[in-house]
């Protein structure tokens, strides 16, 4: 295994938003990939299997491209009871998980796994509890017209303007964004990478 001195870190994601969480946590990546793999949820699948089954079959998939390195990957999930909220592609996408969202709470998921260079794998799965103001539909019109929708698990982005939608939220902010950072710094230096960064 490479010491801290020399570990590289691979990023097994195509989130520009994971990619700045670690920046804030001055985490930099030696390499960003984005894995392809099926996030199809299996049935019946619930939404913390979902996330972290996907978050570990990112990381594995990169790892096996990228061997000596750590494999840093996540999976994002929302959800309300048992319903799994899409990725909003498209505007009707969108409409559909806003009007679900509006006046109620939700849980967002995500699963953290790391691949150590060893092959060793370190796995997180953060939950996080969202309320969401009830919405008017202008208020609606006005976010679809922003587009930050697009892309996004449950067809919204926290850090952006859907912000003045949240009424509350109990648990990780970092989570809801796309990487719960505390966890995350966890698992790294649990598994042998350097953190805090060596300077």
């Amino acid at each position: 295994m490479r010491d801290g001195a020399t570990a590289r870190l691979v990023l097994a994601s195509a989130s520009p938003r994971r990619l700045d969480l670690l920046a804030r946590a001055a985490i930099t990546p030696d390499e960003v990939v984005a894995p392809e793999i099926d996030e199809t949820p299996t049935r019946d699948e619930s939404a913390a299997a979902l996330a972290a089954r996907l978050a570990e079959a990112k990381a594995r998939c990169i790892a096996g491209q990228r061997p000596g390195a750590f494999v840093l990957a996540a999976d994002t999930v929302v959800a309300m009871g048992r319903r799994i909220l899409p990725k909003a592609e498209d505007r009707a996408t969108a409409e559909a998980c806003l009007a679900r969202l509006s006046g109620r709470r939700h849980r967002v998921v995500t699963g953290v796994s790391l691949v150590a260079p060893d092959g060793r794998i370190g796995r997180r799965r953060v939950v996080s509890t969202v309320t969401f103001k009830r919405l008017a539909p202008r208020e609606v019109v006005w976010y679809l017209d922003t587009g930050d929708w697009r892309g996004k698990a449950g067809g919204y982005a926290i850090q952006g303007p859907a912000e003045v939608f949240v009424r509350a939220l109990s648990g990780s902010y970092s989570n809801v964004v796309g990487l719960p950072l505390a966890e995350t710094w966890t698992l790294l230096g649990g598994l042998g990478y350097p953190v805090p960064p060596e300077s």
